[in-house]
C-alpha cells in the first residue's frame, strides 16, 4: 500500500500537486468513441462553489439511467488552486456510493478493461463554470444590430458578457478605452458591418480596442484572444491592427446581410478558444482536460445544447431558467432560434438585495399571504447576503424566499424577452430614427406559443413541494394557453448537454428518465380580467374526471392519478383566449405529470388587488387551491 492510499484510508484528503501536467487542449487529440462500447459514464460539472458528479450506467435492457450522484467543494481558488482536487473528491464519493473504484492511488481516473470489471469507467466528461466561467467583451458598430448579434453569439456559447462596446453607445472614445482597460476578459469578440459594406467604421472599432490593450484574466504571459466576425472586406486591416500583442482569429461575418444572422462560426470559435487559451491557463484545468475524453464545455453552453436538442426532437418551443445565488440564466428556443441571457444581479443569496431593490419590496410582499414587518425582512435579506448557504428555517422564511424568487424570475424573463428580438434593420428602414427605436416589442418570445417551461436552481428544484415550484413558474413567467411545466430534479442538464455531444442516445434517455420531472400543465386564459366576472369553463376526461367554471381571479388544480393522459376542454368567455382566438373553445390531450392540471383565470398580464388585505386573501386562496 502506498503512502497516498494509506492516508486516504484514514480519511485524509491528499492534494497531488506534483503530477505531470498535460499539454493544452488544442494539442491533444481526443479518443474516437464507440457508443456501443460505453456502459459506465462519469460526468462532472465544476460550478463556482460545488463540483457535482453523476454516474450513468447502461441497464440490462440496453437503456441508460443515472444511478449515483456526489458533490464536493470546487477547488479552483486558493489555497488549493487546482480544480481537479474537487473533481477527484466528488468522483470518489460517487465510487463509494456505487461500490466501484473510479480513482487510483495517484488521483487518476481508472478506465475500465476486461481485467478490471469491478472498477473504472468507459467515459469521463465535464463542464465548468468555476472561476467565474467564460467572461467576454463584445463589440460592434451599431449597438442594436451587429453588437447585439455579437452578444447573442457570446451568450449562446456560454459566456458572461462583461461589456458591450459600440460606436453609438453614447460614450466618448476615451471613456470606452478606459472601460476596456478596467476589464480582465478571457477574450474579445468584434463584429460590425455587412459583407461588402462600409469598412471604416469596423476598423474604428478595432482601433479603439487595440490601443486599450486589455489584459487577460488568466495567464499574464500569453496574448489575449480576439475573434473578428465582421465585414470580410475589413479583415486585412483588422489583422494589421491586432498583429502584435493579440491572438487574432477571423471567422465568417455574424451579419453577412441585414436579413441574416450567422452565429454558428463565431460560437464554435469561442468554444475552441475557451479550450485552447482560457482553460489551459486556469488553475488545474490542463490536468482536467487530460482526464476528459471529450472537450470540456462551459456549463451554460451545455444547458443550451440539451435544451435545443429537446426542442428539435419534440418540435416545441421551450424556455429553461436556472436561478442561482448571484445570477439567473434564461434559455429559450422559439421556432428553432436559440437565445440565452444572464441577469447578473438577480439571485437568491449574493444578489438577493439587488432583487428587492430592483423589484421593490412592495412587489415582493404582494406574493406573501401573511403580514410581515418590512424592517425585519430587510434584516433577513442582509443576513442572506452574509450567509448565502442558509436555507429557510420556518414557513414564514420560506414564503418570503419564494416571493423574492418570483420577482427575480419575473425580472430575468422580462430582460430575456427584451433581448430575444427579431433582427434589427430588417424591413424597417423607413428612417434612421425608426431603425434605432425598435425595442422589446419585437421579441420572438411568445407566451401563447410556449410549449415547455423548465425550472432549475435551488429555490425551484429543492422547493419542499412540487406544487410550490409550479406556482412560482406560473406567477413569474405568466404562461398563456397550454404550457407544460417541468423541473430539472438535480441540475443534471449540464452533464447531459456535454454527454449529448458524445452519446446522444444516452443523454436523451437519462434526460427523460432521471433528469426531467414533468410537473403537469398550466392552462391559463389570456385577457384583461374584471374580478368576479365569469372567465372560462373547463372539463377533464380520461385518467381523471372533473369539470367546473372559474371567475376572474380564481385558480383550480385537478390531480391526475399516475400522471396519466387526459383530455382537457376549455370554453372561454368573450375577451379571453386559449390560443384559438377570443371566446373560442380549445381541446387538448395532455399528461397529468407529478401534480396535475393548473387552471388559471387571473388574466394576462397578471394583476393583484391593490388593497393589501384583499391581496393577502387572494394569495392565500390561490395557495389553498393549488395546495402550495
Amino acid at each position: 500500500m502506498t503512502l497516498t492510499s494509506a492516508l486516504r484510508k484514514r480519511g485524509f484528503q491528499v492534494i497531488l500537486r506534483d503530477l505531470p501536467m498535460s499539454a493544452p487542449s488544442h494539442s491533444r487529440a481526443y479518443p474516437t468513441l464507440d457508443p456501443a462500447k460505453i456502459a459506465i459514464i462519469l460526468a462532472t460539472d465544476c460550478g463556482s462553489t460545488t463540483t457535482k458528479a453523476v454516474l450513468i450506467e447502461r441497464q440490462p435492457d440496453g437503456s441508460y439511467s443515472q444511478t449515483q450522484r456526489g458533490e464536493a467543494p470546487t477547488t479552483v481558488e486558493e489555497p488549493f488552486a487546482d480544480v481537479t482536487i474537487g473533481v477527484v473528491n466528488s468522483l470518489t464519493e460517487v465510487g463509494e456510493l456505487a461500490g466501484r473504484r473510479f480513482i487510483d492511488d495517484d488521483g487518476r481516473i481508472i478506465r475500465r478493461t476486461s481485467l478490471t470489471e469491478s472498477e473504472g469507467c468507459d467515459l469521463y466528461i465535464s463542464t465548468s463554470s468555476a472561476g467565474g466561467g467564460l467572461q467576454m467583451v463584445v463589440a460592434g458598430v451599431v449597438a442594436q444590430m451587429t453588437a447585439a448579434s455579437a452578444k447573442r453569439a457570446a451568450l449562446g456559447a456560454g459566456a458572461i458578457v462583461m461589456e458591450t462596446i459600440a460606436s453609438n453607445d453614447r460614450r466618448r472614445p476615451h471613456e470606452q478605452i478606459q472601460r476596456i482597460r478596467e476589464l480582465r476578459p478571457d477574450m474579445v469578440l468584434i463584429s460590425g458591418g455587412t459583407d461588402g459594406g462600409n469598412v471604416q467604421q469596423v476598423v474604428q472599432i478595432a482601433e479603439l480596442i487595440a490601443p486599450a490593450k486589455p489584459r487577460p484574466r488568466f495567464g499574464s504571459d500569453y496574448s489575449l484572444p480576439v475573434i473578428f466576425a465582421g465585414n470580410r472586406d475589413a479583415a486585412p486591416r483588422v489583422r494589421e491592427i491586432f498583429s502584435t500583442g493579440f491572438d487574432l482569429s477571423v471567422v465568417e461575418n455574424l451579419r453577412p446581410t441585414l436579413e441574416l444572422e450567422n452565429l454558428g462560426p463565431a460560437r464554435d470559435r469561442i468554444h475552441d478558444v475557451f479550450l485552447e487559451h482560457v482553460m489551459a491557463h486556469a488553475p488545474g484545468y490542463d490536468r482536467l482536460m487530460s482526464m476528459s475524453d471529450a472537450p470540456i464545455m462551459p456549463t451554460p453552453g451545455a444547458v443550451g445544447d440539451i435544451l435545443q436538442r429537446i426542442a428539435a426532437r419534440d418540435r416545441v418551443n421551450a424556455v429553461c431558467v436556472d436561478i442561482g445565488g448571484a445570477t439567473t440564466d434564461v434559455f429559450s428556443v422559439f421556432d428553432g432560434t436559440f437565445n440565452r441571457t444572464v441577469s447578473a444581479n438577480l439571485g437568491m443569496s449574493y444578489s438577493i438585495s439587488n432583487v428587492c431593490a430592483e423589484a421593490g419590496m412592495d412587489n415582493v410582499l404582494r406574493w406573501v399571504h401573511i403580514e410581515m414587518d418590512e424592517g425585519e425582512l430587510r434584516n433577513r435579506v442582509k443576513n442572506k447576503m452574509i450567509r448565502p448557504t442558509t436555507i429557510p428555517e420556518n414557513l414564514d422564511a420560506l414564503a418570503f424566499e419564494q416571493a423574492v424568487a418570483r420577482e427575480a424570475l419575473r425580472l430575468a424573463y422580462q430582460q430575456h424577452k427584451e433581448f430575444a428580438t427579431k433582427l434589427k434593420g430588417v424591413q424597417k428602414q423607413r428612417t434612421v430614427g425608426d431603425l434605432f427605436e425598435q425595442g422589446g416589442t419585437d421579441t420572438i418570445v411568445d407566451s401563447m406559443q410556449l410549449h415547455l417551461l423548465v425550472a432549475s436552481g435551488g429555490v425551484l428544484s429543492h422547493a419542499p413541494k412540487f406544487e410550490q415550484t409550479a406556482a412560482m413558474l406560473i406567477d413569474s413567467f405568466e404562461p398563456e394557453g397550454f404550457t407544460e411545466l417541468a423541473k430539472d430534479s438535480i441540475f443534471m442538464m449540464p452533464h447531459l448537454g456535454v454527454l449529448a455531444s458524445v452519446h446522444p442516445q444516452a443523454a436523451m434517455e437519462v434526460f427523460e428518465r432521471d433528469c426531467l420531472v414533468r410537473l403537469g400543465w398550466c392552462v391559463a386564459a389570456k385577457g384583461e380580467v374584471r374580478w368576479g366576472k365569469p372567465c372560462f369553463r373547463f372539463k377533464v376526461n380520461g385518467a381523471a374526471t372533473a369539470s367546473g367554471s372559474l371567475s376572474c381571479g380564481e385558480v383550480a388544480l385537478v390531480r391526475v392519478p399516475g400522471g396519466g393522459e387526459v383530455e382537457v376542454t376549455v370554453e372561454p368567455e368573450k375577451g379571453f383566449d386559449f390560443g384559438a382566438g377570443s371566446g373560442k373553445a380549445v381541446t387538448r390531450r395532455v399528461k397529468g405529470g407529478a401534480v396535475g392540471i393548473f387552471f388559471d383565470a387571473r388574466g394576462r398580464a397578471l394583476t393583484l388587488p391593490s388593497n393589501a388585505t384583499e391581496r393577502r386573501l387572494a394569495v392565500a386562496s390561490w395557495a389553498k387551491a393549488w395546495h402550495v
